[in-house]
């Protein structure tokens, strides 16, 4: 293992980002922090550090394990950080899963029929 190791190579090791350009890149944009500041790439990684790292919608927090020496498996990329993140709430079902044969009639928006009889009845000349 190294003695040090940059963080975008570090994130790319342990596969948050799929490139160490994309990593690299997160670092130059601020979606890489660490106590609430955004660091450079070159910042050297130290274990037992929390690191904030936004990938595409996500916000995770990481800390870190262990030092890998190259880019490690998918599977064993969890013994180098321990994800902290905190659990997400549940997604609001969609309106339709309470409803399993369609909207109720009649509630929403008037159908074409009924704006139809609605303009009819407000103006009847």
């Amino acid at each position: 293992m190294d003695d040090k190791l940059r963080i975008d190579k570090y994130l790319w090791a342990i596969r948050l980002f799929k490139t160490r350009a994309l990593a690299t890149q997160a670092c130059r944009n601020g979606k890489v922090r660490w106590n609430g500041k955004p660091v450079k790439a070159a910042k050297p990684v130290d274990v037992g550090e929390r690191y904030a790292v936004r990938t595409s919608a996500v916000e995770r927090l990481v800390e870190v394990q262990a030092l890998p020496s190259r880019r490690v498996a998918a599977a064993e990329a969890p013994d180098y950080y321990r994800d902290l993140t905190p659990a997400t709430p549940p997604r609001v079902k969609h309106p339709s899963a309470f409803y399993p044969s369609g909207r109720p009639r009649g509630s929403g928006r008037p159908t074409k029929k009924q704006r139809r009889d609605l303009d009819d009845f407000m103006d009847p000349s």
